[in-house]
C-alpha cells in the first residue's frame, strides 16, 4: 500500500512564493512516475508537473513552466513544488499523484493514477 501526503500549501500574494511537499509512504520502491494536479471550484483536475524519480525527467504544463519547480528527494521519500510568481488564478486544491507504471506522453490526465494524496489548498490573492 502507498499513502501520500501533502502538506506546505496556503495563503500568498500576486508574485508571491510557496512550497508544497508530498510525503510517500509504504511500498514506495514500485513508484515510477509523480505528479502534481491542481482542481479549481467547477473546474476539471489539471496537471501541473511530473517527474520520473529515478532518472530526474520532468514536465509541466504552459501555465506553470518557468514558474514552478517540481523534485524529489529520494532520501526523505518526498516530492516537492517550488511555486514562484505566484498569480490569482493558481488558487486551487493541489494534489500529488503516483502511479507504478504511466506513458510520459500521458502525465498530465488524471486517469490512470492509483495513489492520491488528500489535497491541500493554495490560495493567492491580488
Amino acid at each position: 500500500q502507498v499513502k501520500l501526503a501533502e502538506s506546505g500549501g496556503g495563503s500568498a500574494q500576486d508574485g508571491g512564493s510557496l512550497r508544497l511537499s508530498c510525503v510517500v509512504s509504504g511500498y514506495t520502491g514500485s513508484i515510477n512516475i509523480m505528479a502534481w494536479f491542481r482542481q479549481a471550484p467547477g473546474t476539471e483536475r489539471e496537471g501541473v508537473a511530473a517527474i520520473y524519480p529515478t532518472v530526474r525527467s520532468t514536465s509541466y504544463s504552459r501555465s506553470v513552466k518557468g514558474r514552478f519547480t517540481i523534485s524529489h528527494d529520494n532520501a526523505k521519500n518526498t516530492m516537492y513544488l517550488q511555486m514562484n510568481n505566484l498569480k490569482p488564478e493558481d488558487t486551487a486544491m493541489y494534489y500529488c499523484a503516483a502511479e507504478r507504471r504511466r506513458d510520459w506522453a500521458l502525465w498530465a490526465s488524471p486517469n490512470g493514477y492509483s495513489y492520491w494524496g488528500q489535497g491541500i489548498q493554495v490560495t493567492v490573492s491580488s
